[in-house]
């Protein structure tokens, strides 16, 4: 069942109409999601700030940041954003084998040790945030990881963790 319509393209107001134009020129397409966001456009403009400040700038490249979106979204069991970011990752060049292999065996995914562990905690931080050992802190540090790289990774985290939960309360179909 359809919770909440979606505000089209045209018919919103000029603050949103400006946004939307943002989104699209970034994205090709103006996704359901922000299209949502749209009816409160102080939080659809807050979160595509956000959107554009942890996903599009930053030290981590994009597929490693695609990549904790992906696994934190199929851990959360939020099936708008493992489509969404499955699309993003085939979209920067990133093969259906290679999202197997992020998806089911990590290990044997095209990452740095560093990617790898980055990775991991942001997953495991999301699963279970109080749960997070200082020996898995002390393993990301190993690999040469930045205060900036980790909060960085745990910033994609949180802002998929909360797209997540959004999407699946309004079920908002992938568009």
């Amino acid at each position: 069942m359809k919770r909440i319509d979606t505000v089209a393209p045209g018919t919103a107001s000029p603050e949103v109409e400006a946004i939307f134009q943002d989104i699209k020129k970034a994205f090709g397409m103006i996704p359901n999601l922000f299209k949502t966001y749209a009816h409160h456009p102080p939080l659809l403009e807050a979160n595509w700030h956000k959107v554009k400040r942890v996903m599009m700038e930053g030290a981590l490249s994009r597929k490693n940041k695609e990549a904790i979106a992906l696994l934190v979204s199929k851990d959360n069991g939020c099936k708008y954003c493992v489509a969404a970011h499955t699309g993003a990752l085939k979209a920067i060049g990133v093969s259906s084998e290679e999202i197997s292999r992020i998806e089911n065996d990590l290990d044997q995914a095209e990452f740095t040790d560093k990617e790898r562990a980055l990775i991991r905690f942001a997953r495991n931080a999301n699963r279970a945030a109080n749960d997070v050992t200082d020996e898995e802190f002390l393993a990301v540090r190993k690999t040469g990881a930045s205060d900036a790289e980790i909060i960085e990774a745990l910033g994609v985290m949180e802002v998929f963790t909360a797209f997540n939960k959004f999407l699946d309360a309004l079920d908002v179909e992938l568009g």
